[in-house]
């Protein structure tokens, strides 16, 4: 009978040190901030090694510090970011995203923190001066982001070729597949300074502001955003975070 109650006791033990276990487990996890992004979008996100670092990852890590929660990154396709978080497979989305209309109807934004200037990129010698002469031509873009949702609408999908990253389209204007490329004009630089023989227009193709998209459901997270956003941006981080990648 003892060697029953012992075992008996020894068996609930080690199932109250796996039930501790596993609820440590599940603290973890759901203390984490998973974000979501494309990590080819230099300065906002881009590949140093395996690391992913930028603009956003830098405001990103902040903004985990100040909510005591740990961050994770996750490298992903553009098109494949909203529905990830409103899945519930990311926290959050931040990839030099841009509110619209089409994507409220799908997900929330917190309150912007840095602002995107769309471009054109062509070659040197093109006779293209700015977005009026885009008409009659085929255009690179990123698929999903806002210079292809705007170039689809502005000129037509037929006259858009969509592809998967921005390096992917500024390499199809080099090879002549497209005759321009529209996408944001931080990242534009880095292709232009990395391909000779291509310029960015001095015309502004579109102005918007970038945000941070979370579950619709997810209220409590977007508030705690948005409230750390608030206290980086009033002690200056944001701004030094974006001014060490774009210098003034």
């Amino acid at each position: 009978m003892k060697t029953m109650k012992k075992l008996l006791a020894l068996t609930l033990a080690v199932l109250f040190v796996l039930t501790a276990f596993a609820g440590c487990g599940g603290k973890s996890s759901g203390n984490k901030l998973i974000m979501a992004t494309n990590a080819s979008f230099p300065p906002y996100e881009y590949k140093e090694g395996d690391a992913i670092v930028g603009i956003d990852a830098e405001i990103a890590a902040e903004i985990a510090k100040k909510l005591g929660m740990e961050l994770e990154i996750k490298d992903t396709e553009f098109d494949s970011i909203i529905g990830g978080v409103q899945s519930g497979k990311f926290s959050m989305g931040m990839a030099g995203m841009t509110v619209t209309e089409d994507r409220l109807q799908s997900v929330n934004f917190s309150d912007t923190y840095a602002k995107g200037v769309q471009v054109i990129i062509v070659k040197e010698d093109s006779t293209i001066a700015g977005p009026d002469d885009l008409g009659d031509v085929m255009i690179g873009v990123q698929q999903s982001t806002t210079g292809h949702i705007y170039a689809s609408g502005d000129y037509g999908e037929d006259h858009v070729t969509p592809y998967k990253t921005g390096n992917d389209a500024v390499q199809a204007l080099v090879a002549g597949k497209v005759a321009a490329v529209i996408i944001d004009n931080e990242p534009a630089k880095s292709y232009v300074e990395s391909n000779p023989g291509l310029k960015i227009l001095d015309t502004a193709y579109a102005e918007e502001d970038y945000a941070i998209c979370v579950a619709k459901e997810n209220t409590d997270l977007l508030e705690k955003i948005n409230a750390a956003l608030a206290e980086l941006k009033a002690d200056g981080t944001v701004d030094s975070i974006v001014s060490k990648y774009i210098p003034a």
